[in-house]
């Protein structure tokens, strides 16, 4: 069998069976690289070779993470969660409460929306926002699967459309970058601009899905018990409230318009964070002799998947040493033909097993680029398909696996009165309603671009 399959399969069985996800990559490249031919020296050199293609994207992570405490410790998101509890319990009451049900579910949308983009603090306002709203959920009846629908919606489309916060790293760091490194040989050219033009119609599927969730499937009132509330039930993240003063204010949103500026101006999410960083230091947000606490506390909340993704990038060049690449595009090609509807099908496929094992499309996807490149560029795929099957076939992890972040999160905050399981709540809701739209739309996009 092939060396490339075999060590995919290590390492997602690995993954499936909870092992760690930094583990599960090392042991597959070893796998794959002796499978492939390549002595253990060979091999460890190759993988040592492939993990600086990692570092900067798990700099530009802690740098972003850093960023993200510092925003935390100025309280905005405090106060933008108090002000819609505030609202949103005024209003809980009223007889209009279908009105006030899909109000709530577009305000957690839009905060999710903005934990990606606009202010970059990822999952970390659940366990702020959610819990208290549970309250509100409970008499409004609302089923809280449409509530983790939308939350893992704006935890994962933003970042796969919009250049800016997690979506710089994501398009252009990972993503762009990935590509055009597998497909430099190949002469396959993708600019910056076509990156989020390519994964428009795979977003379009998961907005789709978006709906249906929230006005057909989980429409019906759902009936919850009042529990207390078991915030130890809350791992990684327990909320802690920030006072939030008007100089405060003011330097939060200044130190994130010019940290967005500054990433969109120059490319570089490091340097958008830093500066974002230094402002919120000078504004007075926190003490000069705090800054490197803050700043260690930010790159410890995102060290694990900063690994990840330095040792998917030694997993991907020990792939592209062993030459079982070419091999298994030459293999795919004369069992699949001309049909590049069916190899575009298998593509996604695939990618969606890769990923629900690693649960995180910023880390697959250096694996599956060294893989899918070739192949597209084997079968005819324009740069726009190209770029639509690799980004689709990576954001199937994040949209639905046991193991992402993007579930775990809604399931962190909605779960604290032990009323929402998370694979019959999150898990499997998530992955109907995101994970088939993404590989139909992405199917699509690969067909029609």
């Amino acid at each position: 069998m092939n060396a490339v399959i075999i060590a995919v399969l290590v390492m997602v069985g690995l993954s499936l069976a909870r092992v760690s996800v930094v583990f599960a990559l090392v042991v597959g490249a070893l796998v794959g690289g002796l499978v492939g031919g390549l002595s253990i020296e060979a091999t460890l050199a190759a993988f040592n070779d492939g993990v600086g293609g990692g570092a900067k994207v798990a700099l530009a992570y802690a740098t972003l993470g850093a960023f993200a405490v510092a925003i935390s410790r100025s309280g905005v998101p405090d106060l933008l969660a108090k002000r819609l509890i505030a609202l949103l319990g005024q209003e809980a009451t009223v007889d209009r409460q279908a009105v006030v049900k899909y109000l709530l579910l577009g305000a957690v949308l839009l905060v999710a929306i903005s934990s990606q983009n606009l202010i970059p603090v990822h999952i970390a306002f659940i366990p702020i926002l959610i819990p208290p709203l549970l309250k509100v959920m409970n008499q409004l009846r609302l089923d809280r699967r449409a509530v983790a629908c939308a939350l893992t919606f704006g935890l994962t489309a933003p970042y796969m459309l919009l250049p800016v916060g997690f979506g710089a790293i994501f398009l252009n760091d990972i993503l762009l970058a990935n590509i055009s490194q597998a497909g430099e040989a190949l002469g396959l050219e993708i600019s910056r601009g076509m990156v989020p033009l390519a994964m428009g119609v795979p977003v379009g599927g998961m907005a789709l899905g978006l709906l249906v969730a929230v006005f057909i499937s989980y429409r019906r009132p759902r009936d919850y018990e009042e529990l207390d509330v078991a915030t130890t039930n809350m791992p990684h993240h327990e909320p802690e409230t920030h006072e939030v003063h008007s100089l405060g204010l003011v330097m939060s949103v200044l130190a994130i318009v010019v940290a967005l500026g500054i990433q969109l101006y120059t490319g570089s999410m490091i340097l958008g964070g830093l500066v974002g960083f230094a402002m919120l230091s000078v504004g007075g947000i926190f003490k000069w002799r705090e800054a490197d606490d803050l700043f260690t506390s930010g790159m410890r909340m995102m060290a694990l998947i900063g690994f990840i993704m330095i040792s998917a990038s030694g997993f991907a060049a020990v792939m592209t040493a062993t030459g079982e690449i070419e091999t298994l595009v030459a293999s795919s090609v004369e069992v699949i033909g001309d049909n590049r509807g069916l190899a575009a099908l298998l593509m996604l496929l695939v990618g969606l097993f890769i990923t629900l094992g690693i649960g995180s499309s910023f880390s697959t996807i250096p694996i599956i680029a060294a893989i899918f490149v070739p192949l597209a560029v084997q079968f005819g795929f324009s740069p726009l398909a190209t770029v639509a099957l690799v980004g689709t076939a990576a954001a199937l992890g994040d949209a639905g696996s046991p193991a992402s972040d993007s579930t775990l999160g809604p399931t962190s905050g909605l779960n604290v009165d032990r009323q929402h399981d998370h694979i019959w709540d999150s898990v499997v809701p998530t992955f109907i309603h995101y994970n088939i739209p993404l590989i139909a739309f992405g199917w699509l996009a690969a067909m029609t671009l």
